[in-house]
């Protein structure tokens, strides 16, 4: 088992519109099963920090009030999906400004090359876009935010991955410069979560308006689910499960023997893609039905969510001066 006293750190960025309680949050399950659900499996074996990357989410998004709620949505979502504020640190980004002068210092030891390599820069300007600064620095931010509170551990997707590396070689040059010790090199983790189908067959996400909201009431849940693409087998005929995305999503939520008795069920005949609909919605509800009574007791109390976030910036300051205080003394500024 991994040391319980390493850190893993984990960013999490809110963007789009706000939705509101009644269309199921701003989570999808998508996000619940490849995201969310894999960082919290990590408190285990670590020590977990999660930070909500409001400032990260400026390089995209214009409204104040959206970006207000969406914060409280994110940390309503994790908080009913099993964070424990007592166990693991929730905050949000901006409540540590100490990552700014972290960043600023970064920025003093990285060429400009390195960031003119990022993947959201390249992106954009190969799509014609004149990018913004914030996203030219986002890598130095991510950078600050993974090595202000010593993380030796940090969760990525391949999409991530060269954030990370940034970080590793900004870590390791601040040693060489200052002397081993000055800040702590983190390892990536490249996590296996899922890769969870949407209602269309393509990779759930908003972008393709595939989602199925992760709190959508039950009969809004239901609805969902029967949308999901099918094929025309008439119902009597045998059909084989693998393959078929109503089951690819099964499997992602199912036990093992709730697996295999829907693909004797379907291969056996007279039973249609709308029964096994049926069943994937009923597992599904039987397991978000106490997160969501809990995600929207939450959202009820928006000062108990800001509590929360106050408490854990808290704790969370106390790392990042220890960390700030250590690098100003190697750097000269006392």
């Amino acid at each position: 088992m991994t040391h319980p006293q390493k850190v893993s750190l984990t960013g999490i960025k809110p963007t789009g519109s706000a939705v509101s309680v009644q269309d199921g949050g701003s989570v999808h399950l998508g996000n619940y099963l490849g995201a969310i659900r894999p960082a919290l499996a990590l408190a285990a074996d670590y020590r977990c920090i999660y930070f909500i990357a409001d400032y990260h989410a400026l390089t995209t998004q214009r409204d104040a009030n959206a970006l207000r709620e969406n914060v409280r949505d994110v940390a309503a979502s994790w908080l009913a999906c099993g964070l424990d504020p007592d166990k693991m640190l929730l905050f949000r980004q901006s409540a540590v400004i100490e990552v700014f002068e972290l960043m600023w210092v970064f920025a003093c030891i990285v060429a400009t090359g390195q960031l003119e390599r990022g993947h959201a820069y390249k992106d954009a300007l190969a799509g014609g876009d004149s990018p913004n600064a914030g996203i030219f620095n986002y890598p130095l931010l991510m950078a600050a935010d993974i090595i202000l509170y010593d993380s030796e551990i940090v969760p990525v997707g391949l999409d991530q991955k060269q954030h990370l590396e940034l970080a590793r070689d900004i870590a390791v040059r601040m040693n060489h410069l200052y002397g081993e010790g000055t800040v702590v090199v983190p390892q990536p983790v490249v996590t296996e979560a899922p890769t969870v189908p949407g209602f269309d067959g393509r990779k759930m996400s908003k972008s393709y308006g595939n989602t199925i909201p992760l709190f959508l009431p039950s009969k809004a849940l239901r609805s969902a689910i029967m949308k999901v693409k099918s094929d025309s087998t008439p119902m009597e005929d045998p059909k084989e499960p693998e393959g078929a995305l109503v089951y690819d999503l099964y499997k992602l939520v199912a036990t093992p023997a709730q697996q295999a008795e829907l693909a004797v069920k379907l291969r056996a005949g007279n039973y249609g893609w709308g029964h096994a609909k049926q069943e994937l919605y009923e597992v599904l509800e039987a397991q978000l039905a106490p997160l969501r009574e809990r995600y929207q007791a939450l959202r009820a109390d928006p000062k108990q969510l800001d509590g929360v976030l106050e408490a854990g910036a808290d704790k969370a300051r106390v790392v990042a001066r220890r960390t700030l205080d250590r690098v100003r003394a190697a750097i000269g500024i006392d």
